[in-house]
């Protein structure tokens, strides 16, 4: 007995290391590297906190500037004498007197106050007041020392955009640092705010404005690359990403647009810078990061490679010693299944499988035997079954044609009578076919023919036949007296009216041959198919026994299926597979 399809599967051998390895080797895998990832993430989060920490710092450098900035501008911001002077409008000697006496003094000891190179420009509302100021044209006025600060009239800047998009005040807080004017052509960058009357700060009333403008080099002269390491680019972007400032061993260019794309294998690390609205951004590589973690990863690594090469030694040797037992006993059962009996496995040893290797010695002793009969019985008794039904049919059928050969002698129709015996003869002379119960369909369509030929004779114009036959099953064989026993019952209970037309296709369905006869006839119902198909006595005696010859050679998924309408006709649906 051999089997139809080998079946893929684990053997048993890799089954048991595979086990082995995932209950001992990947689990020790698995702790080394979690204690590897735990580690280098400990460290490198240390890192992290360092650079964190030198980060911070710089930003309160530059906040440190920044506040500065906002200092100075404060010894004007709450200067009540100073907001006195500004909000009284008396020309002549008055006007002078609060220029020379006050103002000019006061300016000039806020801008001796810092250290730091510093620009002051106030726009006052008084226009009584005059206008001292240079004429600067394309230079950069931090960089003439003549003079520290000018006074202009508010009218010079109304009408700028960034003078009316200035916030609203609320008092002693209102400050914004902006790049203005020509600040980004001299890289430098202004704080404003405005100057109230502080006599009545609920009112809020301007009476000035300051513009205080030092340079970008100078506010973040605190960054340095160096504290992280060599590689490292530490920078400030405004708000659209757009670089201002930055320190590498390779300056970027200031207006370059920095994104995260740009900086992959970096560690980023950023602090955004209060009071601007921008970022400062430490691009540090991850080469500088690895070093302290590069050596405990080496470590884990040749650990969990030295314990995964012992264990896996151990359990290649134990899945082999086992696995070699297991062979043994399926190739006997390989060889049981194959048909042959005379195989054994080895019996040594007194573990469970010496047990199963006595048990199937003791099996294959009469296992050969036992099944050799029941498959020979099983064979001989399906042809029995088949002969059987093929010996019914044919006396059915020849019972029918000879009671129709006596109606012709009786009446003396003697042509029609010669052509009903030679049509009789030729169809016996088919269906005989040296006894075989499989035959050609070319075959089997001619006892079609043969048969039809022997009802034409009898109905005459009365039955009208065609024929829609695929030449491409006319290859193929099938058992015989599967169409005639349908064409039959047609003839006998189908007539509507005094014509009949019948139709016998054959074609190719998948790997199938399907047959279909095809009347318009009166019909059946359904409860008349139902009967048709069951094992009632007295009906369908010729269909019945076709089903079950189909059913018997070819299998369940292969018979006989009716059709039908009342009043329309019916067809009938034969299916077999296509063999040769």
């Amino acid at each position: 007995m051999k089997r139809g399809r080998t079946r893929k599967y684990l053997p048993f051998g890799y089954k048991l290391m595979l086990s082995y390895c995932l209950l001992i080797i990947v689990p020790v895998l698995l702790v080394g590297y979690a204690s590897n990832s735990i580690f280098v993430d400990s460290i490198t989060k240390q890192i992290r906190g360092n650079f964190q920490g030198i980060l911070q710092q710089m930003k309160n450098n530059i906040g440190y500037k920044m506040d500065d900035a906002v200092r100075l501008s404060e010894l004007i911001y709450f200067d009540e004498t100073l907001a006195s002077h500004l909000r009284h409008y008396e020309e002549g000697w008055v006007s002078y007197e609060a220029t020379t006496k006050y103002l000019l003094p006061k300016f000039v000891s806020t801008m001796e106050a810092t250290d730091r190179n510093t620009w002051l420009s106030i726009y006052l509302h008084n226009k009584s007041l005059p206008e001292i100021y240079n004429e600067y044209g394309d230079s950069d006025p931090l960089k003439v020392k003549s003079r520290l600060f000018d006074l202009y009239h508010i009218d010079r800047i109304q009408d700028k955009g960034w003078y009316q998009d200035f916030p609203k005040e609320e008092y002693g807080k209102t400050t914004l640092w902006k790049q203005i004017e020509n600040d980004a052509r001299h890289g430098r960058i202004s704080m404003l705010r405005r100057i109230i009357d502080s006599n009545e700060p609920f009112q809020l009333r301007e009476v000035g404005f300051m513009r205080l403008s030092v340079y970008l080099s100078d506010l973040f002269e605190s960054l340095d690359y160096q504290k992280f390491g060599d590689g490292t680019k530490v920078f400030i972007v405004d708000e659209r990403g757009k670089l201002m400032a930055s320190s590498s061993q390779t300056e970027l260019p200031e207006g370059t647009l920095w994104t995260e794309e740009n900086a992959e294998n970096h560690l980023i690390i950023r602090e955004s810078l209060p009071g601007l609205g921008w970022e400062l951004i430490a691009q540090i590589p991850k080469s500088v990061t690895g070093k302290n973690t590069e050596k405990v990863r080496v470590l884990a690594f040749l650990v969990c490679l030295g314990s995964f090469i012992l264990f896996s030694f151990v359990g290649i040797f134990i899945s082999r010693y086992f696995a070699k037992r297991v062979n043994k006993i399926t190739a006997v059962i390989d060889s049981f299944q194959e048909g042959t009996f005379h195989k054994r496995a080895p019996v040594k040893g007194s573990d469970e499988f010496t047990q199963i290797s006595a048990a199937l010695n003791d099996m294959a002793q009469n296992i050969g035997q036992l099944i050799n009969e029941v498959y020979i019985t099983n064979i001989r008794k399906k042809e029995a079954e088949l002969e059987s039904l093929q010996a019914q049919i044919n006396p059915h059928f020849l019972y029918n044609t000879l009671s129709s050969i006596n109606r012709l002698a009786k009446f003396g129709k003697t042509d029609k009578l010669q052509r009903m015996v030679m049509d009789l003869a030729k169809f016996y002379r088919l269906t005989l076919n040296e006894g075989r119960t499989v035959i050609p369909i070319r075959d089997e369509l001619e006892q079609v023919k043969a048969y039809l030929a022997i009802q034409k004779t009898k109905y005459d114009e009365r039955m009208q036949v065609h024929y829609d036959i695929d030449p491409e099953i006319l290859q193929y064989e099938t058992i015989k007296l599967i169409l005639q026993p349908f064409i039959e019952n047609v003839l006998e209970h189908a007539w509507c009216g005094d014509r009949i037309h019948i139709r016998v296709c054959g074609y190719m369905e998948g790997q199938d041959v399907c047959f279909k006869v095809i009347d318009d006839g009166i019909g059946m119902r359904e409860e008349l198919m139902r009967q048709l198909m069951e094992a009632d006595d007295s009906l369908g005696y010729g269909i019945r026994n076709v089903k079950q010859r189909i059913e018997l050679h070819y299998g369940k998924g292969y018979g006989v299926r009716i059709f039908s309408r009342p009043g329309i006709g019916t067809t009938v649906l034969i299916r077999v597979a296509a063999r040769m």
